[in-house]
């Protein structure tokens, strides 16, 4: 997670269905990286809702904060969908860290913390990174979690592609939060620079320093639904979704992946409506206006929205319709199995809805629950980025 801006609703945008080349496979200006699959903790759901209120500092709704403080349990493979890591080696050391395309600092574990705080995790040791004097970051959440440091110059390799001098945000702190996630070692932002929490001035992103030596400018995201997936830098791999690719125009003036799509809809029911939303991989759950999520859950029998939860539920034996946004002219279906987000608890009787309220974030977040579905392309190979859709096989 990491705090950033707040951002304002903004207007919808006219969608674009429009060719492209593509590739096949990698070449030496492309590369893919693999997700690593990490821990057997059963995800609890009202912890991934506050999550996404913290990450665009929003003030956290009473039900939702209160239902988060129940905490993780163990659990079977079945019951979650596990978190996934790529490794990254920054300076001389390989860290797993998390992409997420809703920030835009490449911030990590350091030797700089006290070894109390380091615990459990791979650190960067800045002793091989050149120390930029006078550049400090800093990421707070509401709930007073955050962390904070300094930041180096240093080399950065994902893949075979390497970041000579890439700004690496070095924590001196972080709080027990960060600390208690021993499997994720810090985070990769693909963002926008222009979001870049580092002050006096923000850096560029590891995807804004290197694009230029890539095949093509642009990378791709193909999450999966209990299985890790990868990331795909400077080409499209076109046998990871059927049809074809969909794009559609990104405002990218408040530093987000931000579209539009004209529709939703419900099963085969159709509602048109201008849905303004942000893509982003390190959200979990798929955030909407709250007419949409009340209208999803009156087609769930037995749902409802439960104050102790933090959220709708839903009994786990429930059939779920398919949910679809209209972009580009074409619709994206999430399969209604998708919606199911995990189990309150190991009795595995009762779930947490993967769509919920995005009631006082201000905008719509199309996080994992939508991007599972999808093969995602970030796309900035013209003068104005894009985003790009394939439906999934």
């Amino acid at each position: 997670m990491h705090g950033i801006k707040s951002i304002a609703a903004i207007a919808g945008l006219a969608s674009l269905a429009v060719a492209s080349p593509v590739e096949k496979r990698a070449t030496p200006g492309s590369f893919q990286i693999k997700q690593v699959q990490t821990g057997q903790k059963l995800a609890v759901g009202a912890v991934a809702y506050q999550k996404a209120y913290q990450k665009y500092n929003k003030a956290v709704p009473a039900v939702v904060a209160a239902a988060a403080q129940q905490g993780a349990v163990t659990a079977t493979p079945e019951q979650y969908d596990s978190e996934y890591l790529c490794p990254v080696t920054v300076g001389a050391n390989t860290l797993n860290l998390d992409f997420d395309t809703g920030s835009a600092d490449l911030w990590v574990f350091s030797s700089l913390l006290p070894s109390s705080e380091q615990a459990g995790h791979s650190i960067y040791n800045v002793a091989s990174g050149k120390k930029i004097t006078g550049d400090t970051w800093k990421i707070s959440y509401g709930d007073g979690s955050g962390a904070a440091g300094t930041v180096y110059a240093d080399k950065v390799v994902i893949g075979p592609v390497t970041a000579t001098t890439q700004a690496v945000e070095a924590a001196t702190s972080i709080s027990s939060a960060f600390q208690q996630d021993t499997d994720n070692d810090g985070l990769v932002g693909l963002a926008f620079s222009t979001i870049n929490t580092v002050s006096p001035k923000p850096v560029t992103t590891f995807f804004d320093t290197v694009k230029a030596n890539l095949t093509s400018k642009l990378f791709a995201a193909d999450l999966k639904k209990g299985a890790a997936g990868v990331y795909d830098f400077g080409y499209i791999d076109t046998t990871k979704y059927t049809g074809s690719i969909v794009y559609t125009p990104v405002d990218s003036s408040q530093g987000f992946w931000m579209f539009t799509s004209t529709a939703y809809s419900i099963g085969t029911t159709k509602t048109s409506a201008s849905i303004s939303g942000i893509a982003d991989t390190g959200t979990s759950l798929l955030l909407l206006d709250a007419s949409i999520v009340t209208a999803y859950y009156k087609k769930v029998t037995g749902s409802k929205n439960d104050s102790t939860q933090g959220g709708y539920t839903f009994p786990c034996t429930a059939t779920l319709p398919d949910f679809s946004i209209t972009v580009g002219g074409a619709v994206r279906t999430v399969p209604g199995s998708y919606m199911n987000f995990a189990p309150i608890d190991n009795t595995g009787k009762t779930c947490f809805g993967g769509i919920q309220s995005n009631a006082g974030v201000g905008f719509s977040i199309f996080g994992d629950i939508f991007l599972k579905s999808q093969y995602v392309i970030f796309d900035q190979t013209t003068s104005s980025p894009r985003l790009g859709f394939g439906q999934q096989a």
